[in-house]
C-alpha cells in the first residue's frame, strides 16, 4: 500500500478535487472527443506527479554509529571541498543530492546523534543546483553531534518550485537515524558537510535512495 506524508495531506485533498472538477468541466463544455480527452489526460498527468511527490515509504534503516547515510532520495551533483561559512567558518567536505520532483522528498536524519543547532533561512527561490542556492536560497541548517563523526551539517535547500521548507530537529533533541526529519516541498537539493577525511561510499552521479544507502562510513 503507497504511503504519502503527512505535509501533503492538504495537498492531495486539494488536487483530487481540482482533478475531479476539471475532468467533469471538460465533458460537459467541450464536445470536440480528442480535446477532452487530451485535456483529462493532462490532468491525471498532474495528479500522478503530486502523488509521486508526496510518497512515503517505509525504509528499514540499519542503524550504525560507524556510517552516514543518505538523508533523501535524488542524484550526488557535487562532491568537494569547501568554506562553511556559516556554523563550522572552515573546510568541510560537501555532498550535496539534487532532488526532482519524482523523488521521494522525505529528509531522513543521515546519522543518529543529538541535534546541536537548527535554523530556518528565508530566501530566493532558485534553481537547485545553482551555486549560490545553499547561501542565497530559502533553507534550514541542522547540525547533528555524536561519537563517532562528531559534529555534521546538512542543509536543506528550496528550489525554484519549492516554497516551503519542514523542519522537524530541535535543539537539544537526541534523534534516531534513518527518522523523518522534515519535507521539503516540489524540487529541491539537500547538502551534507562532513570532516574533512571523511571516507565516501559514493560518488558524483551516483543517485543514493535515502534513509538506507550508506554515504560515508568510519
Amino acid at each position: 500500500m503507497i504511503r504519502f506524508h503527512k505535509e501533503g495531506y492538504k495537498i492531495i485533498v486539494v488536487a483530487f478535487i481540482l482533478s475531479i472538477t476539471g475532468i467533469l468541466l471538460a465533458e460537459k463544455f467541450i464536445e470536440i472527443i480528442w480535446v477532452v480527452k487530451s485535456i483529462q489526460i493532462v490532468i491525471l498527468a498532474f495528479l500522478f506527479i503530486v502523488l509521486q511527490f508526496f510518497r512515503n515509504p517505509k525504509r528499514a534503516t540499519n542503524l550504525n554509529e560507524n556510517t552516514i547515510i543518505a538523508p533523501v532520495d535524488g542524484k550526488v551533483v557535487v562532491i568537494e571541498e569547501v568554506e562553511e561559512p556559516e556554523y563550522f567558518k572552515d573546510k568541510r567536505l560537501q555532498v550535496s543530492i539534487f532532488m526532482s520532483p519524482i523523488n521521494v522528498h522525505v529528509t531522513r536524519y543521515a546519522m543518529s546523534g543529538v541535534v546541536k543547532y537548527s535554523k530556518y533561512h528565508p530566501g530566493k527561490y532558485l534553481v537547485a543546483w545553482h551555486p549560490k542556492a545553499s547561501t542565497e536560497n530559502e533553507r534550514t541548517t541542522i547540525v547533528l553531534d555524536n561519537k563517532v563523526f562528531g559534529e555534521v551539517l546538512y542543509r536543506q535547500i528550496a528550489g525554484a518550485l519549492a516554497k516551503r521548507i519542514v523542519n522537524y530537529a530541535e535543539e537539544g533533541t537526541e534523534v534516531i537515524q534513518g527518522t523523518d526529519a522534515g519535507f521539503i516541498k516540489f524540487g529541491s537539493r539537500v547538502d551534507l558537510y562532513l570532516p574533512i577525511g571523511t571516507e565516501l561510499t559514493i560518488k558524483l552521479g551516483d543517485v543514493v535512495k535515502g534513509g538506507t544507502q550508506v554515504v560515508a562510513k568510519k
